[in-house]
C-alpha cells in the first residue's frame, strides 16, 4: 500500500445489494427469508451432472443484465445486475480516482473450459482479471480493479480488503462485489471430495452429511465519507491459515480462532461486545465441528449464530459478501434469520444456533468464513 493503514478512519456501509434465486435486491431476499423460504432444491440437468444434484440455481432463462451487448458472460451479467442495483440509490462517482471496484470470486468464467477450445485466447477470457477489467469498464471506473479470489473466504477477504485500503487512504469509496455461476467443473470437483448432500444442508446439526452449492452474487458499498457517519461501520476484521490440508479444515480450530481475535482486536471489541454471529456453516462434518471449536475458544460459544447455507446453498465467491448483507439488514431490523435444515447439536462444543425468525437488540455482528488450503476470516461490523 502507498500509505500506512490509519485504524481511526472510519469506513462506513454506503449500499448493498443481493441478486440470488430468492430475488434480486436485498429487501426481496430479507422478505424470503423472514417467510423461512429457500431456493435450495433438487436439479436434473445433465449438462451439469450425471445424477439428479441438490443445489440453489437460477433458471437458465435468467439474463440477469441485458443491453444489448453480446460480450459478457453470464457471471458477468450476474455481477453486473448486482453492482448495477446497489449503486441505483447512490451518489457514489465511481469515476473517481479514490473509487475503485473490487471483484470476489472462486471460479468466474471457468465454465468455458468446458465448451471452448483451449487457446491463448481462451486463457485469457477465462481469466479473473479479465472479467473484472469488463465490469469495471461498464462501469467506467476509472481505476484498475482489483481481484480477490482465496477459495471460500473470498467475500469476507475482499471486505476485509477494502476496508485496509479505505483506511491507508488510498481509496476513499470501494464497490466489493462477489459472484458466482455453478458449472459441471464445480459440481464435479465438489462431489469427488464427497462433500455434496443429497438433501437440504444442516448446519451444525447431528445428521449433517455435506453442502449444497448455490449460485448468486451480493455487492457493498464502502466508504470513508463523513456524509455516511450514521451508517453501519465495518469495525475490524483479520485473516489467517492453518496450513492444515488442502481441502481439510484445522483439527484444533486455533487459526480460525486466531483470526476472530485479530478481528476482535482490530475493532477494539470484547467477545461480550458481539452480539449474533453469522458463520459459515457448510454442513460438513469437519467444517461445522472445526468452527464451533474456534468459536468457542474465542468465548463465542454461546452468541446466537446462523447460517444460511440451507437457503442459499454454498455461493462460494458470493458467499461471504451475501451472508454479510443480511446480516446487516438483521442489525438494522432487529431481526435475526433462522439456520434451515438444524434440528438438533451435532458439533462436540456446542454453540447457540438460531431455529426461528429471532427479535434481538444488536449493536455488532461477527461474520467468519474459512476455506480450502486453510484460509480463514472474520470481519466484524457495527452500529
Amino acid at each position: 500500500m502507498s500509505a500506512v493503514e490509519n485504524k481511526s478512519r472510519d469506513v462506513y456501509v454506503v449500499a448493498d445489494n443481493i441478486v440470488s434465486p430468492l430475488g434480486k435486491t436485498t429487501a426481496a431476499n430479507f422478505s424470503a427469508l423472514q417467510a423461512g423460504h429457500t431456493s435450495v432444491k433438487k436439479h436434473i440437468d445433465n449438462e451439469i451432472a450425471a445424477d439428479p444434484f441438490v443445489a440453489s440455481l437460477f433458471e437458465k432463462s435468467e439474463a440477469f443484465y441485458d443491453d444489448g451487448i453480446k460480450d459478457y458472460t453470464r457471471f458477468e451479467r450476474l455481477a453486473i445486475s448486482s453492482v448495477s442495483e446497489a449503486l441505483k440509490n447512490t451518489n457514489i462517482d465511481v469515476a473517481d480516482e479514490k473509487t475503485v471496484f473490487i471483484l470476489s470470486s472462486t471460479k468466474g468464467n471457468v465454465s468455458l473450459l468446458e465448451t471452448e477450445l483451449n487457446s491463448t485466447e481462451l486463457n485469457e477470457r477465462v481469466s479473473l482479471a479479465t472479467s473484472a477489467k469488463l465490469i469495471a469498464t461498464h462501469f467506467r471506473f476509472k481505476n484498475k480493479p482489483i481481484v480477490v479470489s482465496n477459495a471460500c473466504i473470498s467475500g469476507v477477504l475482499a471486505i476485509i480488503t477494502a476496508m485496509r485500503l479505505i483506511r491507508s487512504g488510498e481509496y476513499d469509496t470501494a464497490v466489493v462485489t462477489g459472484a458466482d455461476v455453478i458449472s459441471k467443473f464445480i459440481v464435479s470437483g465438489f462431489q469427488s471430495f464427497q462433500a455434496l448432500s443429497s438433501e437440504v444442508c444442516k448446519p451444525f446439526d447431528h445428521v449433517r452429511d455435506g453442502l449444497n452449492l448455490g449460485e448468486g452474487a451480493g455487492t457493498i458499498i464502502l466508504s470513508a465519507n463523513e456524509k455516511f457517519a450514521n451508517h453501519i461501520k465495518v469495525l475490524g476484521g483479520a485473516i489467517s491459515n492453518d496450513a492444515n490440508h488442502i481441502s481439510g479444515p484445522s483439527r484444533t480450530g486455533e487459526e480460525l480462532a486466531g483470526a476472530i481475535n485479530n478481528a476482535l482486536k482490530d475493532a477494539d471489541k470484547d467477545a461480550e461486545d458481539i452480539d449474533f454471529i453469522s458463520a459459515h456453516g457448510t454442513a460438513t462434518v469437519y467444517n461445522d465441528e472445526m468452527e464451533a471449536t474456534a468459536l468457542t475458544l474465542s468465548g463465542l460459544q454461546n452468541v446466537l449464530l446462523n447460517s444460511l447455507k440451507g437457503n442459499y446453498g454454498h455461493t462460494l465467491g458470493a458467499a461471504g459478501i451475501i451472508e454479510t448483507v443480511i446480516s446487516l439488514q438483521s442489525l438494522t431490523q432487529g431481526l435475526m434469520m433462522p439456520t434451515t435444515g438444524y434440528r438438533e447439536n451435532g458439533v462436540t462444543n456446542v454453540v447457540n444456533v438460531c431455529t426461528e425468525v429471532t427479535a434481538l437488540d444488536a449493536k455488532t455482528f461477527l461474520k467468519t468464513a474459512s476455506g480450502f488450503g486453510g484460509c480463514n476470516g472474520a470481519v466484524i461490523f457495527g452500529k
